[in-house]
């Protein structure tokens, strides 16, 4: 059986972006790939590479495990687990910093970012977390990886570290490879489209939660930037905010971007937006509803306990291989 891993930080608040990007994508693949087991953890050991309040990053981690079943993921073919309470993730993380090189840590994405700011107090697991991420895929031999365009250079330096691996003592761990979704895989800032929306964003204009009341959904939808032009069509170069929010009605719509264009063909923007935001209200209230049954719940604790000693059954078992296999421990 094929095994279909993913994961998801618990900083800052879940967005319109990760449920179009992520969780619906992964709730579609479980749908469709009915012969594949399902594994999903919430990535709280990457949060700490920054400064996290403990008692916000808990609360965190409960909401984006209650979101991802509330969203409609099957609670009996998915194995939902927190990535701290497997101790192995962080054992073979450290194996695996001693097989990817300095030049390929200094390339990714994220601390070149951080670097070209010149910031202050970079800490050294944000320069290696990409071996704590090739740790977390490779260690339950997850044969696809589910990946926005954003996260493809994360995966593939996963894929380089197993395949070192691999060459240096034998066939071990899989390679996993990518499924990005045709649509929805990027969505963009409300308020600046030139960048991804992000669920860290201090400015919550540019960004839905999932946890928006209606009133502000339809706001944050009213006021996102479109253009002077006033023609309701799908130009990225020249009309970003209006092809984001067409992405995002084909997503949360499940409808094509030119099908769209045609209904509102000699329409103004207003009443786009108005229809646009009814229809995020109603994917999103009975998911929030959900949610709320789910947070405080027994059933939310006894899932993420199953999780956990399916995961660490299987990462224990690895793990012993994995290091009589480099030559560590008396045996």
């Amino acid at each position: 059986m094929k095994r279909i891993l993913s994961g998801i930080k618990p900083t800052g608040t879940l967005t319109l972006g990760n449920y179009l990007g992520a969780i619906k994508q992964f709730v579609k693949l479980q749908k469709k790939m009915s012969d594949c087991e399902f594994y999903l953890f919430v990535a709280d050991l990457h949060a700490i590479t920054v400064r996290q309040v403990p008692s916000e990053l808990r609360k965190r981690t409960l909401d984006i495990a209650a979101m991802y079943i509330a969203c409609g993921l099957d609670k009996d073919r998915t194995v939902l687990y927190i990535q701290s309470e497997i101790p192995q993730n962080v054992e073979l993380g450290y194996i695996l910093q001693s097989n990817v090189y300095m030049g390929e840590l200094e390339r990714m994405t994220q601390f070149k970012d951080k670097v070209s700011k010149q910031e202050k107090s970079i800490t050294a697991s944000l320069f290696t977390y990409p071996a704590l991420m090739a740790a977390d895929i490779i260690l339950y031999d997850a044969d696809y990886v589910p990946v926005g365009d954003d996260q493809k250079q994360h995966l593939e330096l996963s894929r380089t570290i197993a395949n070192r691996f691999n060459n240096s003592y034998g066939d071990f761990f899989i390679v996993p490879d990518p499924i990005i979704p045709e649509v929805g895989a990027r969505i963009m800032d409300l308020q600046n489209p030139d960048r991804k929306m992000s669920k860290s964003d201090e400015n919550d204009k540019g960004y839905i939660s999932l946890f928006d009341d209606e009133a502000a959904i339809k706001r944050k939808i009213k006021s996102a930037v479109t253009d002077s032009i006033g023609i309701v069509k799908y130009d990225p170069i020249n009309q970003k905010g209006l092809a984001n929010l067409l992405t995002i009605y084909a997503s949360i719509a499940d409808r094509n971007i030119e099908d769209i264009v045609t209904q509102y063909a000699g329409q103004n923007y207003k009443q786009f937006k108005e229809d646009l935001g009814n229809e995020i209200v109603k994917v999103l209230s009975p998911i929030q509803e959900n949610y709320g049954q789910l947070i405080k719940s027994q059933e939310l604790q006894d899932i993420l306990d199953r999780g956990r000693e399916t995961a660490s059954n299987y990462a224990f078992k690895k793990m012993r291989k994995c290091k009589r296999k480099i030559g560590l421990g008396r045996k």
